[in-house]
């Protein structure tokens, strides 16, 4: 039921074995990027494939991700502070993978402020649709460095400007023969656009301006919300390139199956099995709800498959706040053993049946003398 169930493997996605060396991950992903980049792909779906790309290089690309993936599957993944490519611009994607696109699409990246966001998930039981639910959330981040604040200069030391470009992010190429463009304005190879360079490194985060985090929030589920759903939570990303604007965290939810109730928009439905002297004579049941549950009074001569509605005890819509009713199919059993005395009186009672007066009966046979009769006379 997960969203994730539906992803194709990452393997597959770049086209590697599952024993690839990094060097194949990498040159796997950088062939796709270019063959789907939108700016070179106008072709409906292009986008996609590039982003489904890069999400399987962000995790095959990273040892540890990797193992947890080789050992579990998408499942595996979760709280490990993945990307929601499927959230993401492709400028955040190139300010991920700049190392890999610096030479290749150059001027197709822009600078952006915002950071990169990530996605998690939550899963809750359907009593907790019915009423909301609160939860909190660890997983890890690439944060801004404390030690250097994220400009990527040991303490004390300042940046320079970049003697490639002159400070300002980009040069000129010619775009050479067979190529899309003639000339082309690519990101600076040497600063990465930033239109400086580091001078001395910062020792914490090696010069990235980011080390791995921990951090814990606390998401509010709203009633009613429905499995593969994301709630938002704003800011909650990692930090853009200079440190401002975060991205989002957009926590998917999960809902697991209930032992008798399946849910259909906000109604619930519950298949409940009777005995066919129930259904012919009548009864009271009780039927579960996701509040304990319900008196039922089944009819006499109810027929199998019929549904009776219990109006107010589905679950609530997101956007009215109603809640909506369920829905009791009866199932009407017949045993498959029956004691001696069982089968007489149920022969004594088939001896009394008289099926003209049985309204589904009757237009059956109706119909089946008037098919033998014109079987016959064909």
């Amino acid at each position: 039921m997960s969203v994730s169930s539906a992803k194709r493997d990452y393997y597959e996605v770049l086209g590697v074995g599952r024993d690839a060396a990094p060097e194949q991950v990498k040159k796997a992903y950088r062939r796709l990027a270019h063959k789907y980049h939108p700016d070179r792909n106008s072709e409906s779906g292009a986008e996609a494939k590039f982003k489904e790309a890069a999400e399987a290089y962000e995790v095959l690309s990273d040892a540890t991700k990797r193992q947890r993936y080789d050992q579990h599957g998408h499942a595996g993944l979760s709280g490990v502070g993945m990307h929601d490519f499927s959230h993401m611009g492709v400028d955040d994607i190139f300010s991920m993978f700049n190392d890999i696109f610096s030479d290749a699409f150059g001027g197709s990246r822009r600078g952006r402020n915002r950071g990169a966001d990530l996605q998690t998930e939550v899963e809750l039981s359907l009593a907790e649709v019915l009423s909301g639910a609160q939860r909190p959330l660890s997983f890890s981040l690439h944060d801004t460095c404390d030690t250097c604040a994220g400009t990527g200069a040991a303490p004390g030391s300042q940046r320079q400007s970049c003697h490639t470009c002159g400070g300002y992010g980009q040069v000129e190429q010619a775009g050479g023969l067979g190529s899309l463009f003639g000339r082309v304005i690519r990101t600076c190879p040497t600063c990465h656009g930033r239109g400086s360079t580091i001078v001395t490194p910062c020792g914490s985060c090696r010069g990235s301006g980011r080390t791995p985090k921990e951090r814990s929030v606390t998401v509010q589920i709203p009633p009613g919300v429905h499995d593969g759903q994301a709630v938002r939570l704003r800011g909650e990303g990692e930090p853009g390139e200079d440190g401002s604007q975060r991205g989002d965290l957009h926590c998917y939810i999960r809902v697991k199956p209930h032992p008798f109730l399946e849910r259909n928009n906000s109604d619930l439905v519950c298949r409940m099995p009777i005995s066919f002297t129930q259904a012919a004579l009548g009864a009271n049941v009780e039927v579960p709800t996701l509040t304990g549950k319900a008196d039922l009074k089944v009819p006499r001569g109810t027929q199998h498959g019929q549904v009776f509605r219990l109006n107010g005890l589905g679950v609530p819509d997101m956007r009215s706040g109603r809640r909506g009713d369920e829905l009791v199919q009866v199932l009407v059993e017949i045993p498959r053993k029956l004691r001696r005395e069982q089968e007489k009186l149920l022969r004594e009672f088939a001896s009394t049946e008289d099926r003209t007066v049985l309204p589904e009966s009757r237009g059956f046979f109706d119909r089946l003398m008037e098919y033998i009769a014109g079987s016959n006379g064909d």
